[in-house]
C-alpha cells in the first residue's frame, strides 16, 4: 500500500487541467497544478465556500454539499479514467466538495474552522477504517469522492461533540 501512495504523490500535474472543461474542475479550477500539498492547499480554497454557504438555509447548505459531490463523482470519474490514473494528486476537487459537509450546523467562528480543517485533513491523510477500505478498493469517481466525504463526515461527528460539550 506504502509504494502505491508514494508513486501516488510523484505524479506531476496534469497538464490537460488547462485544456479539458471536466479535467479543470476536477482540478479544483486550477487548485490542483499547486506544486506542494495541493489537496490541502484545495481544502483551504474551500473556506471561503463554507462562509458563504453559511448564509443560507441548512438545506440549501446540505442540498448544495451533495450537488458538490455529485459533480464531483461524474468530474473525478472522468479525468481520472482518461488519464488511466485512480485519484491523480491534482483532482482536488473532492477535497474543495467534501470540506463544507464538515461544518454542517456548526457555528462558522474562526476556531471551528481550524479545528474542521486539522480534523479533515487528519483523516483524509491517515485514512482510518472505513476511509482506507474505500481508498483501497473502490476505483472510481464513487471512490474518489467518498473516501474524502467519510473524512467529512468523521470530522462533522467529533464537531458536534466538542460543540455540544464546549
Amino acid at each position: 500500500m506504502m509504494e502505491r501512495y508514494y508513486r501516488k504523490k510523484n505524479l506531476p500535474p496534469l497538464s490537460s487541467m488547462w485544456t479539458c472543461p471536466i479535467h479543470f474542475i476536477a482540478c479544483g479550477f486550477g487548485i490542483g497544478a499547486f506544486p506542494f500539498f495541493p489537496g490541502t492547499v484545495a481544502t483551504a480554497a474551500a473556506i471561503p465556500l463554507c462562509l458563504m454557504l453559511s448564509h443560507f438555509s441548512i438545506l440549501f447548505y446540505c442540498l448544495s454539499c451533495v450537488l458538490l459531490f455529485l459533480i464531483g463523482v461524474y468530474c473525478c470519474g472522468i479525468t481520472n479514467r482518461e488519464i488511466n490514473t485512480e485519484d491523480h494528486p491534482s483532482a482536488v476537487l473532492d477535497e474543495i466538495a467534501a470540506f463544507p459537509v464538515t461544518l454542517i450546523a456548526i457555528p462558522m467562528t474562526w476556531y471551528f474552522i481550524l479545528i474542521a480543517f486539522v480534523l479533515f485533513r487528519f483523516f483524509d491523510i491517515v485514512k482510518p477504517m472505513p476511509i482506507r477500505w474505500v481508498d483501497e478498493h473502490m476505483h472510481n469517481g464513487l471512490g474518489i469522492m467518498l473516501d474524502d466525504t467519510l473524512a467529512a463526515l468523521f470530522t462533522l461527528a467529533l464537531l458536534h461533540v466538542i460543540h455540544f460539550f464546549f
